[in-house]
């Protein structure tokens, strides 16, 4: 069986050959089966997600189960489904929604009857005309079929690179300014109102929609142990095919870039977005997964793989990152409103290649300072990402320290913008 075959089998939450805006509801349940509702054991469900290992696909991949008990304290619940997906290398959750939105719409509506939570907030960027249209339409089909249980309504919000993160999120949804609270103990509730605010991802709906018809031990019968199911994967950079894959978790990131086409020898990978972490190309053919990826530093983060080609400049590549993530942050702190655009100010002076002896330790400096000091996690991802940027191009640096540039300096950049959600395969 060839690699694209094996990893055809693992596809769950996408229908291929479907028109953009998914299948219609009738062919959603005529694939999926039909959906346990009015009447759902919420204790039951949540037992078979806690034994599904199910994580959080939102990037933080914290276990869904002890998520879902924040909400289990009597009170009033609103869920909130985040669509904001704000990491200009991430594709899946808009991919996601247009290929199977019933199915997204059918884990929201199980995890609200199962919580006893009365009202479901829909959150899309409010630069995107398309998403919310296809939600309304997907909703208003449902409606037709049955009366809805639940109140759900779309939004539309600023979509910009924090607005995902969940506080930020909820902030918004409350009718507040959409920037991260800083949160010591995240064990305590976000609300709205009176209500505690429950936010998920969409991928993680999907999810719980399938654990809700095939049950914990289907869900366990691919991925690892550890990290069981399947993942959505954003693949662009140095590839033919950039897109969206989805592949059963410990598949080595080889065989994933594999399925987009390289075009050039692969010199790094970066895993996890644009907070994520530069893999050396010699151990791409490491499992995507929780522990194999964490001896090199790295995390499955929001599911993006970035193939740098030989040739390119990864300096030059994380000067850019390091740049959008500072006009991306929200100012209300100092490690974003100046340790940021300091350390991508030394990032560019190092990929323009521009002598100075004390580049590299006052850029370390920086870095320490930075870490570990924000109001969220913000600034922490420029700081990892930076980090093995100094590791895994530490050659070109000691070049570019000497103020001779890498011949890919000049080259253009293997990084993208929004990529279509199209169906690329």
């Amino acid at each position: 069986m060839s690699t694209m075959e094996a990893l055809s089998q693992t596809e769950r939450l996408i229908e291929r050959g479907v028109e953009p805006g998914g299948p219609t509801l009738e062919a959603h349940l005529r694939r999926n089966g039909g959906l346990p509702l009015p009447s759902i054991d919420g204790g039951r469900l949540l037992a078979e997600i806690e034994r599904a290992g199910l994580t959080g696909r939102g990037g933080a991949g914290f276990p869904t189960f002890k998520k879902l008990h924040l909400a289990q304290s009597g009170v009033r619940t609103t869920l909130v489904v985040n669509v904001m997906e704000g990491e200009p290398a991430s594709a899946k959750d808009r991919f996601l929604v247009t290929k199977s939105p019933h199915l997204v719409v059918d884990g929201a509506e199980i995890l609200a009857s199962a919580l006893g939570a009365k009202k479901i907030v829909i959150c899309v960027p409010a630069n995107s005309a398309a998403l919310p249209q296809l939600l309304v339409r997907v909703l208003a089909e449902r409606a037709a079929q049955r009366s809805p249980t639940t109140t759900i309504e779309v939004k539309r919000l600023s979509g910009r690179y924090v607005s995902g993160e969940e506080s930020a999120l909820v902030s918004s949804v409350a009718g507040h300014v959409g920037v991260p609270k800083f949160r010591l103990d995240k064990s305590v509730p976000l609300t709205i109102g009176r209500d505690t605010a429950l936010v998920h991802n969409v991928e993680t709906l999907a999810n719980i929609a399938l654990i809700a018809r095939y049950g914990a031990d289907w869900f366990r019968s691919v991925g690892s142990p550890e990290a069981p199911g399947t993942r959505l994967i954003t693949v662009s950079g140095s590839v033919e095919r950039p897109g969206v894959v989805e592949i059963a978790t410990g598949t080595p990131i080889s065989a994933i870039l594999e399925l987009a086409g390289p075009t050039a020898p692969i010199q790094a990978v970066l895993v996890g977005g644009y907070g994520g972490t530069w893999l050396p190309g010699q151990h791409a053919g490491v499992a995507f997964a929780p522990t194999e990826l964490a001896a090199f530093g790295a995390s499955m983060g929001v599911g993006v793989l970035v193939a740098l080609g030989a040739g390119s400049c990864g300096i030059r590549e994380t000067a850019r990152i390091a740049s959008f993530m500072a006009s991306e942050s929200s100012g209300q702190c100092g490690p974003c409103l100046f340790g940021l655009p300091a350390i991508a100010e030394d990032l560019q002076a190092l990929a323009d290649a521009r002598i100075d002896r004390r580049i590299l330790d006052r850029l370390v400096h920086r870095l320490g300072m930075v870490d570990g000091r924000g109001a969220c996690r913000h600034p922490d991802g420029v700081v990892r990402l930076v980090r093995s940027a100094l590791v895994v191009f530490a050659t070109d640096i000691d070049s570019h320290v000497r103020g001779v540039a890498c011949a890919g300096s000049a080259r253009t950049s293997v990084l993208m913008g929004r990529l279509s959600i199209a169906d690329r395969r």
